[in-house]
């Protein structure tokens, strides 16, 4: 399903103004009682008892009334969340991870102050929660979570998950991703680099990593608008396949790579990653394991031991978290079904079954924060362009999914690693890191 077309309606359609007298959710025991203030509303109690359950986080909630809540002791907030009607309410009591992105969407939930900010907030109380395994999620919530429709990785759920994020127009992705098109984490050699000059570092980290030579074959999983392909075969000599089952991303590589006659180096592949043949020097997958489902990685492991026989070397380059856990599910919904950030752990599933034996880990989280921030920075410039072409919706839809993916990498909700490996057997493996940074 295309994302312009679902990105934001809600699974029952909005009420605006008046909500009912009780929402579903007021029993939920998830929420904790606390001490609430004299001459609070029904609605003010309910969130002063929301605050409690997050760990009175430094945050405010403004109703359409004009009456605020915030923890106590608390002087100055983060940020202030305005709610503008009884429904949007009910909604974030019922299903918060879900319900405050949509009704943030659709502007019947607004924020004042740091977005960023207030998100990390949020994050940083959640997993302090999680850690200390309070146990207060209650019956209510569990089966919200049970309910939730996952998006499975086949091969035709991929497609339609691959076509509802990437398929909706080179023209919008250009707006803000940079002159590279490159739509993963930046590698910043120095504080000062632009998005740019950290896109083509990135991809020289990569490279490096690879110890790609002259004359080598390397095929790539999951190619995006297939710059990493072509910065291999102009910069470092090697013939490249890439897949990918994007349509729009792969029209636009193969006409990119004619135009800058790079077409008998690079061949651009409209195909799953599961239908790679062939041997290789090297494999490569840049920011597509988050789409691949963990139920599919020993598939994948075989796919790469096929390419790679016993010899060669390969990098993956995902997203992930420090333990197993879903996507936010928020996220899942509107803006990437089907994704899934592993732990180091579920990667293991990967190597282990096939004999790939680990080299070198990465995590470059925080260069990731310094990307998206780049991204959203241009993102914010072209918002009148963006709101043009979708709405404005559509426009807060986006910010908020920038916005989080932030706080993610800031408060080490995320991850983003990078795993070098080679076939168990071979010694053909480098003796020191020098030849990752020398130049």
């Amino acid at each position: 399903m295309n994302a312009v077309k679902d990105y934001g309606a809600a699974d029952s359609d909005p009420v605006r103004g008046e909500g009912p007298a009780e929402p579903a959710a007021a029993n939920d025991n998830a929420i904790v009682s606390s001490s609430v203030r004299p001459g609070r509303s029904v609605e003010g109690r309910m969130l002063a008892r929301l605050l409690t359950y997050l760990g009175d986080p430094a945050l405010e909630f403004v109703l359409w009334t004009g009456e605020r809540v915030a923890p106590p002791g608390v002087a100055k907030p983060v940020a202030a969340v305005c709610i503008h009607d009884r429904a949007a309410l009910y909604g974030l009591l019922a299903d918060p991870q879900v319900r405050f992105g949509d009704s943030f969407s659709e502007g019947r939930i607004t924020v004042e102050g740091d977005l960023v900010g207030l998100l990390e907030t949020v994050y940083r109380a959640a997993t302090a929660a999680a850690t200390a395994g309070s146990g207060r999620f209650s019956v209510v919530r569990r089966s919200v979570e049970l309910l939730r429709r996952r998006h499975a990785n086949t091969l035709p759920g991929s497609r339609d998950n691959i076509h509802h994020h990437y398929d909706i127009g080179n023209q919008f992705y250009a707006l803000w991703l940079g002159k590279t098109m490159a739509y993963t984490c930046a590698y910043y050699p120095t504080p000062s680099a632009t998005l740019d000059e950290a896109q083509v570092a990135k991809m020289d980290h990569v490279c490096r990593k690879l110890r790609l030579q002259p004359g080598e074959t390397v095929v790539e999983a999951g190619c995006g608008w297939g710059t990493l392909a072509a910065h291999m075969a102009r910069h470092y000599g090697v013939k490249v396949r890439a897949f990918n089952i994007s349509r729009e991303q792969v029209a636009f590589a193969r006409e990119k790579a004619e135009r800058e006659g790079l077409g008998s180096q690079v061949e651009y592949v409209l195909d799953d990653y599961r239908n790679i043949a062939g041997k290789y020097d090297a494999f490569v997958s840049v920011g597509m394991l988050e789409h691949v489902g963990v139920e599919n990685y020993t598939g994948l492991g075989k796919v790469i031991s096929r390419c790679l026989g016993n010899s060669g070397r390969g990098l993956i380059h995902s997203i992930g978290r420090n333990r197993p856990g879903t996507m936010h599910p928020w996220i899942e919904k509107r803006i990437f079904p089907g994704a899934h950030p592993p732990s180091l752990s579920e990667m293991m599933q990967i190597f282990e079954p096939w004999n790939l034996s680990i080299l070198d880990v990465e995590n470059i989280r925080l260069h990731y924060a310094r990307t998206l921030r780049h991204w959203l920075g241009l993102y914010e410039k072209a918002a009148d362009q963006v709101e043009k072409m979708f709405d404005s919706q559509f426009v807060r839809m986006w910010r908020l999914y920038l916005a989080g993916s932030i706080a993610g990498f800031t408060t080490g909700t995320l991850q983003l690693f990078q795993v070098v490996f080679a076939p168990g057997e071979s010694n053909d493996v480098p003796w020191t890191r020098d030849y990752i940074y020398a130049r």
